[in-house]
């Protein structure tokens, strides 16, 4: 009977926080396939190992396994070899991954807020990071909690948080130099961006793709060694422009959808006959300067990486 009741109070707790951890882990590891199974894994460590003091809040319990658990991942993951560049699985964001508290009015005055904490460049930014700088980044500067909760959950000494946490802020400081917030009106000009850059590759418009791009765009693909794709950034205005209008001719077209994928417009193309060893579907991301110029493009082809999406 003790045990019945322990297991529904650990489920009750766990409904209760479930969102929380599943945007912890997603910011942490950047995969929502990864997200969802250590989601998964630390409901059945509070079933089967649950808390000591359950009058305890449950939420920094769950927290600290939760973000042990994670850190153990990326530890593996740093281990083996990623064939091609890594990218985020891209998310819908018509609702960010939240963990607010209760009370909106008492939001936490964070350095980076929700949006922005699941954008493209910001998780890329953070794969410069070590496990544990990733984790207290996220603690201190997304959830705004405090160095003792964070030393809590993380069991680091308070000293010790302090110490990463600098450290940590200083290899995002080429990222916090360039940060440009997806708020409102830097969606449209992504949007804006998207839409011509569509239209350029449909008309072949090699002249009018390149005064889109800025001089140093970078685009990066991610088929995980699945599929046909450039296996390092393609770099600058005349390569990049030459690579897509050569693909555009190649591939032809599909089901089209546009969507706002981690913070920004993202087209969705779906090609059921796509030709062998090329992606049936990809997701593709034109991120902006301050001038309205493509900086980056964002190509994620490998199934695993689209578990997410509608």
């Amino acid at each position: 009977m003790k045990a019945h009741a322990a297991h529904d109070e650990a489920e009750r707790a766990f409904e209760e926080h479930r969102s929380f951890l599943w945007g912890l882990l997603y910011r942490l590891t950047g995969s929502a396939a990864d997200a969802d199974d250590l989601v998964q894994d630390t409901f059945l460590r509070a079933i089967e190992r649950p808390p000591a003091r359950r009058h305890d809040p449950w939420r920094p319990w769950l927290a600290a396994v939760a973000m042990n658990l994670g850190r153990d991942l990326l530890r593996r993951r740093r281990r083996r070899a990623y064939v091609g560049p890594w990218l985020p699985a891209p998310i819908d964001t018509d609702e960010p991954p939240s963990f607010e508290p209760p009370d909106p009015d008492e939001g936490p005055a964070a350095r980076y807020d929700r949006l922005e904490s699941v954008s493209f460049a910001f998780l890329l930014a953070l794969e410069a990071l070590r496990p544990t700088q990733r984790a207290v980044l996220l603690l201190r500067d997304v959830l705004d909690e405090p160095v003792k909760s964070t030393a809590r959950i993380l069991g680091m000494s308070e000293a010790n948080v302090k110490t990463v946490h600098r450290r940590a802020r200083l290899a995002l400081a080429d990222y916090d130099k360039r940060r440009l917030i997806p708020a409102p009106p830097r969606q449209r000009q992504a949007r804006e961006a998207l839409d011509r850059f569509v239209a350029c590759l449909l008309g072949g418009d090699a002249a009018g793709l390149e005064a889109l791009l800025a001089k140093d765009v970078r685009s990066l693909s991610d088929g995980g060694g699945e599929f046909v794709t450039a296996l390092r950034p393609i770099v600058g205005r005349d390569n990049v422009a030459r690579f897509y209008l050569g693909l555009a001719r190649k591939l032809g077209g599909g089901h089209v959808a546009i969507r706002v994928l981690n913070g920004l417009p993202a087209l969705i193309l779906d090609r059921p006959d796509a030709p062998s060893g090329y992606a049936p579907r990809l997701a593709l991301q034109c991120e902006t300067d301050v001038d309205g110029l493509i900086r980056r493009i964002y190509v994620v082809q490998a199934t695993g990486k689209l578990t997410a999406l509608r």
